[in-house]
């Protein structure tokens, strides 16, 4: 080995605690970030099934009578 290579393996050597920190950090990071968006698309999905599955839905149509309020709204006008 030259004396480059020996000093750089030296270097790498005394600073391994840090460079495997960085990448633990790095890795941390990673899957939090992964975990993240997989959350999001497994919520995102969730929310489009519950969305399609109320249009598909019948809806209850209501019939009002309104002939008590018009009346009454014709004694007041005149």
């Amino acid at each position: 080995m030259s004396q480059e290579k020996v000093n750089r393996y030296k270097q790498e050597k005394a600073n391994r605690k840090q460079i495997m920190k960085k990448q633990k950090m790095k890795n941390y990071f990673l899957n939090a970030s992964a975990a993240l968006v997989a959350i999001v698309l497994v919520g995102w999905i969730g929310f489009s099934a519950f969305h399609v599955y109320q249009n598909g839905q019948e809806r209850t149509v209501v019939e009002a009578n309104y002939e008590a309020v018009d009346t009454y709204l014709n004694g007041l006008a005149q």
